[in-house]
């Protein structure tokens, strides 16, 4: 039926018709690429830093399992950078960078902490070396936080793992 009602029009009816329906779907896929180009990208998801894991006690914690942030209490631009690839490169995890708050003063470095008797603290202290002080304080970022300051120039040998007193939880990087 739809042969013969084709077959009876005009040709130029005919023409008149298929361009009409191409410019339909012309219009339509333009109207669907235009929406498509102009969506928002789906939105970053936010891994977080580390997550609270429980290790046992008798265990031992390495590097690798523990978060360091390193804060600059010094003059020297850059130190907490320079200081973050060191503890990259001793095995440790990237935290955040950045300046230690206004009036902050540190000759060596410090580890600011809620509790020295935390098995990521003792480890990270253990890499300051024995100029290196504890400072009880709460933190606002997860993991361990080093303020450096001008006087800080590498890290110490220190230990490759401490061994866990008791169960604790302690902020390691996500699997």
């Amino acid at each position: 039926m739809v042969d013969g009602f084709i077959e009876g029009l005009d040709r130029r009816v005919r023409t008149l018709v298929t361009l009409g329906v191409l410019a339909l779907l012309l219009v339509l896929g333009a109207a669907w690429g235009w929406s498509a180009a102009t969506k928002p990208f789906p939105g970053a998801v936010e891994t977080a830093t580390c997550v609270d894991t429980d290790i046992s006690e008798g265990s031992r914690l390495f590097a690798d399992q523990v978060v360091v942030n390193v804060l600059n209490a010094g003059g020297r631009e850059g130190l907490a950078g320079q200081t973050m690839q060191l503890f990259a490169d001793a095995g440790f995890v990237e935290g955040e960078t950045g300046n230690a708050p206004r009036g902050t003063e540190v000759d060596l470095a410090q580890v600011w902490a809620p509790t020295k008797v935390d098995p990521a603290v003792r480890l990270v202290l253990t890499r300051l070396g024995p100029g290196a002080e504890f400072v009880r304080q709460d933190v606002d970022e997860p993991g361990v936080t080093v303020v450096v300051g001008d006087g800080f120039e590498e890290l110490a040998e220190g230990k490759e793992s401490v061994r866990v007193g008791r169960d604790t939880v302690v902020c390691s990087p996500p699997e």
